[in-house]
């Protein structure tokens, strides 16, 4: 679960990848900025992989990476919804920004199979591939974790941590052994007295367990489920290089809880889902309400605002890995008998930086992230500078970089 705490009461276009380079206890350490080459926005969220291994990280809402290689002769891949991927050679010698021009992507007819069927009868025939298109056997993942929390524009919490998350095979169609456990984490709070609010919403490390729609086939991925919504066929596109079909879902019905909006992107050739993106239905405020709260303290009152998930998964020698999941919350929350309303943010990703090859052993239950613990309570106060020198992980935006410093020092003070 994300946990937020207020002391007081958080296409086709091409980019220019701007790298530096530095060696780093044995490995290299690339740098960079991910950027629109026509627009000049940067681009989050782009892939970047090392070449010939599982090591990878994802660019922050900056459109800043930094990577740490074990390649001889390292290179990287960039990749985005809506690009084409670029492979880039990194020199240890190399002193200066490297700049790397990547060429809009287009799609050619003759690349992408035309679906004359359905768009309901696609997700179910992907659904039908799921056992044959992701792992057979069970896998551990490393992976780097954040969630912050804003209070209006002004971050209140920030907590990250290196996790494990463990994967059985995808064969079985159950995430029930599916688990995460935390290895290394911080968190930092505002200091600030007064009223205080804590409330948790879904997600938190659990996201992986709980948002794989692949695997948690319960959430959406089952006939009953897919019954209550309409199929539409939109536009296609390319991820990593590769055409994909994009399917538009929407609400059909009208139940006792909320529905969502999406889109399913699935591979042109192998059928598999290698992005899904859902935002929960607000038009009934009380069902969004059960759908994302967990927990609130008595005399709140909690308005939702949003609630959208992204998962990318990322094809690899003929089998498609989750590799990266991001959750975004918003909210309104408010003591009663008073006049008005604060808006809060809550925020959660996670990007898979390795997988290990060897001797996978699953998560035990007590070493576990339980989906009713709060992340918070696991982790312990920033303190060390270095603390993540042997990590890849998501580099904090300038934004959230300076709020950690504002933190810090009033914990100084």
């Amino acid at each position: 679960m994300c946990y937020i705490c207020d002391m007081k009461r958080g296409i086709i276009i091409g980019i220019i990848c701007l790298l530096s380079t530095m060696l780093y206890a044995q490995k290299v350490v690339v740098s960079g900025t991910v950027i629109d080459e026509q627009t000049g926005k940067r681009i989050p969220q782009a892939s970047v992989s090392e070449v010939g291994s599982s090591v990878s990280v994802v660019t922050n809402d900056d459109g800043f990476f930094t990577i740490k290689l074990d390649g001889n002769t390292p290179a990287v891949t960039i990749s985005h919804l809506g690009y084409q991927s670029r492979q880039v050679k990194i020199s240890t010698a190399q002193t200066e920004p490297l700049r790397v021009r990547l060429k809009p992507t287009t799609i050619e007819l003759k690349e992408v199979v035309v679906w004359t069927q359905d768009a309901r009868k696609l997700v179910d025939l992907a659904i039908q591939k799921i056992p044959q298109n992701y792992s057979s056997q069970p896998e551990l993942f490393n992976c780097f974790y954040r969630e912050t929390a804003m209070k209006r524009q002004h971050y209140i919490y920030v907590a990250e941590g290196i996790v494990d998350m463990y994967k059985t095979p995808y064969n079985k169609k159950s995430s029930f052994r599916d688990r995460v456990a935390i290895t290394k984490g911080r968190r930092l709070l505002s200091p600030k007295r007064g009223d205080t609010l804590s409330v948790k919403v879904i997600g938190g490390p659990v996201q992986p367990v709980k948002f794989d729609l692949v695997k948690n086939l319960d959430f959406l991925f089952n006939e009953a489920e897919l019954n209550n919504y309409s199929f539409n066929l939109e536009t296609s596109t390319v991820i990593d290089g590769r055409p994909q079909f994009v399917v538009s879902i929407a609400p059909d019905k009208t139940l006792s809880y909320a529905l969502f909006r999406g889109r399913l992107y699935i591979d042109c050739e192998t059928l598999s889902f290698t992005r899904t993106e859902l935002s929960l239905d607000m038009s009934d405020k009380n069902k969004a309400t059960n759908s994302m709260l967990v927990h609130k303290p008595l005399g709140v009152r909690f308005k939702p605002k949003e609630m959208t998930m992204l998962v990318d998964y990322k094809f690899d020698n003929g089998i498609t890995r989750i590799s990266y999941i991001r959750s975004t919350f918003r909210f309104n929350c408010d003591w009663k008998r008073r006049l008005l309303a604060t808006s809060f943010t809550a925020f959660c990703e996670m990007v898979v930086t390795d997988r290990a090859t060897h001797d996978v052993q699953p998560i035990q239950g007590n070493q576990s992230f339980d989906q009713r613990d709060a992340f918070y309570d696991r982790v312990d106060y920033f303190r060390d500078p270095d603390f993540w020198a042997d990590y890849n992980i998501i580099e904090p935006t300038e934004t959230l970089d300076q709020a950690i410093g504002k933190l810090l020092k009033k914990y100084k003070n």
